[in-house]
């Protein structure tokens, strides 16, 4: 594109700010729990999302901005705002989307849970029975754990915990005006969500109920004038001096510690109208007006996922599901099922069990001399490092990048990383500058033939739990291709080796802009009025000003665009000229979609790319990232079908509107169709020949083929 082009699809106008399109991704997750056809329970589920996402938003996006105000960094963003314009924005849409949270719990799944003796009670609705449990339980296990923190100038202003919550009390000794503040935090130790006892169901009172009733007993001989329950969030966000830590690993354990004292950048209020304690709380925190949630009818709703544990109850839950083998792995002899073809495998719909098999088999198969991977994020039990581990014990070569700096996972890995090289493993931490993200392992065996490398390549983590319920992508092979690549791709991020060319992948940050730009480009050279190109994009978030302009540039010149983006899309649709030929939708229901998927239609000779990275600066720019073809017929079928039925979606698809909103499918007497659903229901009954069937009822052409 020349500078003018680029300028013309540079305005403004034309894009939407990144903050507030995901505060439109989290309330397409609110509205998951708002949707009467959701169980009833998987609703309450989608509640506790909700605020775990809005916790790590304010830590990490709204930190940040934060600290580009106070910096006072004044750039606007590709869609025009300030940073203090874009908190200020995000305050509005913020504490509409929790008062609509809460008015959903109150008064839509709390009263059918009552219908189903699931309930949660306030005290002067206890019978006296449930009244001397709830006392005794005060006294017996309540109170011993308590701790009254008073707060003058013997007892310094206490330091309060990130996303913990506390009682703030104003309080007076009798005949005295001279007012004391102190602070209560419930125990963490506690469940949020105290059983009481009952003829049937499940029926309970919070335990901060408990402590409010009971805050005089804390403070006898004074006088308690007014008491809030409150919690901060704090900046959880930090640079990292790399080049000057000599040690990785415990400069950022040292930099972990920073999180329990980093900015204050929300404040939840509860049950108070008393100023003069508002005051001295934003006093002492030092927030601003818009960063004060006041008046809440209750803070922190991600307890309310317990609720949604209880036995029983399965008429209130989805029903369950179990992942189906993947007939592709036909034998005893899980490398055998490799060499034989290219594999492809979708989580959840096929189990995930392949991946750890693989390594499992590598750990204790005498033939293997060496493995090697990549380690993002993995479960707490992961039998993935269990198998590096023995593996290692087993004399082979292990060798392990593990990913510092995976944001909240950072602790976890430190963990695994000294297990690792305790039992002998050499672990890595990556190149200095960058995150490593790509999903890659590799296993090195001694055959007839000579050495083989067998290679793995996915769209999610090498982790079981979150397999389970992430959508995600990934390939088997031996061609030789990918195995000297992906041997390339280990010697640049363990050691100092840069490849000058690349055979199959394509490695951000090195040349995957380069690589996508070059395919969008192909596609609007092979696209005219009467042989217009085709373009699906699948991602978690589309964010690069760059890719936005070529999808604009794509657009102008008769390529059809469709884009299903889960989370941020700053892509602004259906602009005259612009992007009227892009349509942007997302879809968000019982699994989480994680895959990265991308489609060229390339004049009736299509490509298919999966990749570990989105379209953000942050994937091309500052991690390093893989993206690959798919080239097996199978794997480009159950490609095709999988965004075929994404794009036919119209139960969990939402459609993005030019103003930056998204509305629901208008299903105009069509029949119910969700995506998720049937890629269950094919999983279920696959051919033994390609491990996937076509969906025999319903099939919508993802090209103009």
């Amino acid at each position: 594109m020349t500078k003018e082009t680029v300028k013309k699809y540079n305005a403004p106008e034309y894009f939407i700010s990144r903050e507030l399109s995901w505060l439109e991704f989290n309330r397409r997750v609110l509205e998951e729990a708002m949707d009467p056809e959701n169980p009833l329970l998987e609703r309450l589920k989608f509640i506790s999302i909700f605020s775990s996402n809005l916790d790590e938003f304010f830590m990490v996006r709204v930190g940040a901005l934060k600290d580009q105000i106070e910096a006072d960094y004044n750039k606007p963003d590709p869609a025009g705002l300030t940073p203090k314009q874009q908190v200020r924005q995000i305050a509005k849409t913020a504490s509409e989307l929790v008062n609509q949270q809460y008015n959903t719990l109150k008064r839509s799944i709390l009263p059918q849970l009552k219908k189903h003796n699931i309930a949660i009670h306030k005290l002067s609705d206890l019978s006296e029975n449930q009244r001397d449990f709830v006392d005794g339980y005060f006294h017996h296990t309540i109170y011993p754990v308590l701790t009254p923190m008073a707060c003058d100038p013997g007892h310094p202003f206490p330091m309060i915990i990130n996303r913990s919550l506390y009682f703030i009390l104003s309080l007076r000794k009798p005949k005295s005006k001279h007012p004391y503040f102190a602070f209560v935090q419930l125990p963490p130790v506690l469940p949020r969500l105290i059983r009481i006892p009952s003829d049937s169901g499940y029926h309970y009172v919070l335990v901060e109920e408990i402590i409010h009733e009971n805050l005089a007993v804390l403070f006898k001989g004074y006088h308690i004038k007014s008491k809030a329950l409150f919690r901060i969030t704090r900046n959880a966000d930090f640079d990292l001096d790399e080049e000057g830590a000599e040690d990785l690993l415990a400069e950022i354990a040292k930099k972990l510690k920073s999180r329990k004292t980093g900015k204050v950048v929300r404040l939840e209020l509860a049950g108070t109208r008393d100023s003069k304690l508002v005051d001295y709380l934003v006093k002492q925190f030092q927030v601003k007006d818009y960063e004060i949630y006041e008046n809440l009818k209750m803070v922190d709703l991600l307890f309310i996922k317990n609720l949604a544990d209880v036995d029983g109850m399965e008429e209130l839950k989805y029903p369950e599901f179990t992942p189906n083998p993947s007939p592709a792995f036909k034998s005893t002899d899980i490398f055998e099922d490799i060499r034989r073809n290219d594999i492809f495998l979708h989580v959840p719909f096929e189990s995930f069990d392949p991946v750890v098999q693989l390594v499992e088999k590598a750990a204790e198969d005498p033939d293997v001399l060496a493995i090697k991977q990549v380690l993002y994020r993995v479960s707490g039990n992961s039998p993935i490092v269990k198998a590096l581990t023995r593996a290692a014990e087993n004399g082979k070569q292990v060798s392990v990048l593990i990913e510092l700096k995976a944001r909240f996972d950072e602790e976890s890995n430190i963990n695994w990383a000294q297990k690792l090289e305790k039992a002998g493993c050499h672990v890595v931490y990556g190149i200095v500058g960058l995150k490593t993200h790509c999903k890659a392992l590799m296993v090195i065996r001694r055959e007839d033939e000579g050495v083989r490398r067998y290679v793995h390549l996915g769209t999610g983590n090498y982790n079981d739990i979150t397999a389970k319920f992430y959508t995600d992508c990934s390939i088997f092979t031996v061609q030789r291709d990918f195995g000297a690549d992906v041997s390339d791709l280990f010697n640049l991020i363990t050691g100092y080796s840069e490849p000058t060319s690349w055979r199959k992948l394509a490695v951000a940050p090195l040349n995957m802009r380069e690589r996508f730009i070059s395919l969008i480009e192909n596609e609007i050279q092979k696209s005219s009025p009467a042989n217009p190109g085709h373009i699906i994009a699948k991602m978690n978030s589309l964010v690069d000003s760059e890719l936005i302009h070529y999808l604009y540039h794509a657009s102008s010149n008769h390529v059809k665009v469709d884009l299903i983006v889960r989370g941020i899309c700053c892509l602004r649709p259906g602009i005259p000229g612009i992007s009227e030929n892009i349509t942007v939708r997302s879809i968000v229901g019982r699994f989480l979609e994680h895959p990265r998927i991308y489609y060229f239609q390339n004049d009736r000779e299509p490509m298919y790319y999966m990749a570990s990275a989105d379209w953000m600066p942050r994937n091309l720019n500052r991690r390093i990232e893989t993206a690959y073809p798919v080239e097996s017929p199978v794997g480009q079928a159950r490609l095709k079908q999988l965004l075929d039925f994404n794009i036919a979606d119209n139960v969990k698809s939402r459609i993005l509107q030019p103003d930056g909103t998204y509305v629901r499918i208008n299903r105009r007497n069509q029949p119910a169709f969700n995506s998720q659903t049937e890629l269950y229901r094919i999983a279920q009954q696959p051919t033994m020949k390609t491990g996937f069937v076509f969906n025999p009822i319903f099939e919508v052409s993802s090209s103009d083929e």
